[in-house]
């Protein structure tokens, strides 16, 4: 009797796992061995097998020696990678920001408050904002540089030096007092006030005991982050790229994300994104298993 009630419980969510989160899974999976341009009906269906990861991973041979079949792919992976730079800046930032958050002083409620703020507001509107701020010739960022000095500031989203970190200094504001600084907030929290107070009667400096006790005891905290930003950060910033860059200047903002909405949706290959969406799928997953594999021993707490 109550697992029958457990199922009907269940059978809501599972519902909805399944028509919006299984079937399209299992649909792009099938359609990344084909030829479709998402315009005509299913009878526009055509079977290529392995057509279409051959011609995103393989090498074909041309006048100029063996080259990549598809380079364009493996510049979206290194964007993706570089992007995933200010994965350890942010995870640093966010666990510094949540030892300043965990201080007992007047009114800390609304400092965190306002320094979560940045991860409820509107994607875009953050997007739109930061546009403004790093516009060359008005943008709030350059106007400050010409005041200190700087005669010739750089052209942020027009560079393609300067577009990718652009992009990650955008979402290292977004993300410092956000998720992760709750999750490490909710650690130190838990954290027994007796390891402190031994460590006071031992002499130990501030310094000393985020070393030896905070650290140490913040390592599955800090285990789980790391999974999930590297999970998240091979799914990120396609609102920042579409709204700011649209994947330039010259392809230099382009990550994986983006280009598979580049080939569904202006190029119309459905069944060649949905390749790459398979491929992402599969570096996400090892990833996953390779952190999940190497990274348990971060968890054991140890002094």
């Amino acid at each position: 009797r109550h697992d029958r009630a457990a199922m009907w419980f269940l059978l809501p969510n599972a519902i909805g796992f399944l028509v919006f989160t299984l079937l399209p899974v299992l649909a792009a999976f099938l359609l990344s061995f084909t030829q479709w341009d998402a315009v005509e009906s299913w009878r526009g269906i055509h079977w290529t097998g392995l057509g279409n990861y051959r011609e995103i991973l393989g090498l074909v041979r041309t006048p100029q020696g063996l080259q990549a079949s598809d380079e364009q792919f493996w510049t979206t992976m290194y964007n993706t990678v570089f992007l995933m730079l200010g994965i350890p800046l942010g995870m640093a930032l966010s666990f510094f920001t949540a030892l300043l958050m965990n201080q007992r002083l007047r009114g800390i409620t609304l400092y965190r408050v306002v320094f979560f703020l940045p991860t409820v507001c509107s994607a875009v509107a953050v997007a739109m904002v930061w546009r403004w701020v790093y516009d060359t010739d008005w943008g709030l960022l350059n106007q400050s540089l010409r005041m200190v000095g700087v005669a010739n500031p750089p052209g942020w989203l027009l560079d393609p030096s300067w577009a990718k970190p652009a992009l990650i200094l955008m979402g290292l504001w977004m993300g410092v007092g956000g998720y992760n600084c709750v999750l490490y907030l909710a650690g130190l929290q838990n954290i027994p006030p007796e390891l402190y107070e031994a460590a006071d009667m031992d002499g130990a400096g501030w310094w000393q005991k985020v070393r030896h006790i905070t650290w140490p005891m913040l390592a599955p905290t800090t285990f789980f982050i790391f999974v999930m930003s590297i999970i998240a950060g091979f799914q990120g910033y396609f609102v920042s790229i579409h709204i700011l860059t649209r994947g330039g200047p010259a392809g230099s903002t382009t990550n994986l994300l983006y280009y598979i909405y580049q080939s569904a949706f202006d190029h119309q290959k459905m069944g060649y994104a949905c390749a790459l969406a398979m491929i992402l799928f599969a570096i996400i997953f090892l990833c996953t298993l390779v952190n999940w594999k190497y990274g348990k021993e971060a968890t054991d707490v140890s002094f």
